[in-house]
C-alpha cells in the first residue's frame, strides 16, 4: 500500500512517521520550507513511546502530479485543521486517482460532505484519532502524553474491505494503537459528542476540566452540555451507548483534571479555532432536529465573538 500523508506536523507527522519508520511506503506532501527541514534533519519524533530520527520520502505540491502519475497512491491520509480544508483538498487532488482512497482524521463530521462531493463517497473512509501532538520550534513532531490511537473504517458496504485490511496490517506492523471499526459512523459520533462537549465547555469557561468541576455548578454544567450533544446524536440515529457515555463522563467531570480541549489551547495562543466545524455544526444539527441546546448556543456565540475580535486586531 502506497500512502500519501498531507503535512508532517503533529498528527500527520506522528502517524505517518510511525508507519514510515516500520517500513511502510509513505510520502509526505509538504511546503517547501518543511521539505528543506526534512532534507536537512529528517523526520524527528519526540514521544514518551520512543524518540526517532530518520529520513522520509516527501514531495512539494508542484511535483505531486508527476509523482502520482508515475506511481499512483492507494491511500491519502488527510490531517489538517478544518479551516484549511478547501486548500487541503486542492493540494491532495492530483494524488487521488481512480483507485485512491482518502482517509480524513479531522475532528467533527462537517468535512465529509465536502470530501464526498469532491472525490465520491465510495472513496472516502471514516477516520478519527486520539492524540495530543504539535510541531516543535525546530520542526520536531512533539507527541505529548502516551495516548496515540487511530480508528478507521468503511462508512458503507463491506467493513472488511481490502483497503481497511491493508491499512490495519500496516498499523499493526508499526505497533500503532488502532481499530478497524465495523461501526465507524458510530465511532465518529462517539468522539464528536465528547469532543464538542470538551471544546465548548473548556473554551466557554476558559479553564481545564478540573477547574470547571471544582466550582459550584461546574459538574452539572459539563453534564448538561454533554446531554445536549447526546440528544443530537440520538436524533441523527447514532445514539451513544451507556458504556461509552460513562467513559466520556469520567473525563469530562474528573476532579482535578488538567484536561482541556486543543481548541482552548489554540484560543489561548490567539490562533484560529475550529469553532464552526465543531461547536457551530453541533448546534446547527440540534436546531435542525428541533432541539433548543441553550448551552451549545452560548458556547457558539462566545467563540464567534473571539474570532471576530481576533480578526479585528
Amino acid at each position: 500500500m502506497r500512502i500519501l500523508v498531507l503535512g508532517a506536523g503533529g498528527t500527520g507527522g506522528y502517524f505517518g512517521g510511525r508507519l514510515a519508520q516500520s517500513g511502510a511506503d509513505v510520502t509526505f506532501l509538504v511546503r517547501p520550507a518543511r521539505s528543506l527541514q526534512l532534507e536537512q534533519h529528517g523526520l524527528q519524533i519526540r514521544s514518551p513511546l520512543g524518540d526517532a530520527d530518520f529520513q522520509v520520502a516527501h514531495v512539494v505540491a508542484d511535483k505531486l502530479e508527476a509523482l502520482a502519475t508515475e506511481k499512483p497512491f492507494d491511500l491519502v491520509l488527510l490531517s489538517c485543521k478544518a479551516y484549511d480544508l478547501d486548500s487541503s483538498l486542492d493540494a491532495i487532488a492530483p494524488a487521488v486517482g481512480e483507485r485512491t482512497t482518502v482517509m480524513p482524521i479531522l475532528n467533527g463530521l462537517l468535512h465529509y460532505a465536502e470530501l464526498d462531493a469532491r472525490f465520491g463517497r465510495e472513496r472516502v473512509l471514516g477516520g478519527l484519532c486520539f492524540i495530543s501532538a504539535t510541531k516543535g520550534p525546530n520542526g520536531e513532531v512533539m507527541h505529548l502524553g502516551k495516548p496515540a490511537s487511530i480508528t478507521f473504517g468503511e462508512r458503507d458496504g463491506d467493513p472488511d474491505s481490502a483497503c481497511v485490511r491493508g491499512f490495519a496490517n500496516l498499523c499493526a506492523r508499526a505497533s500503532l494503537d488502532h481499530l478497524a471499526a465495523s461501526d465507524i459512523n458510530q465511532q465518529l459520533w462517539n468522539k464528536y459528542t465528547f469532543l464538542t462537549t470538551l471544546a465548548a465547555g473548556t473554551c466557554l469557561m476558559r479553564a481545564d476540566v478540573g477547574t470547571i468541576v471544582a466550582g459550584e455548578g461546574g459538574r452539572d454544567f459539563m453534564q448538561a452540555l454533554y446531554r445536549e450533544c447526546l440528544a443530537v446524536a440520538e436524533a441523527a440515529g447514532q445514539p451513544v451507548s451507556a458504556q461509552t457515555q460513562s467513559i466520556a463522563l469520567g473525563t469530562l467531570v474528573q476532579a482535578g483534571s488538567p484536561v482541556k480541549a486543543s481548541m482552548l489551547r489554540d484560543l489561548e495562543a490567539g490562533q484560529r479555532v475550529e469553532a464552526a466545524h465543531i461547536v457551530g455544526d453541533m448546534l446547527h444539527r440540534a436546531r435542525s432536529a428541533g432541539q433548543d441546546a441553550a448551552l451549545l448556543a452560548t458556547a457558539w456565540c462566545h467563540l464567534q465573538a473571539y474570532e471576530a475580535g481576533r480578526a479585528s486586531t
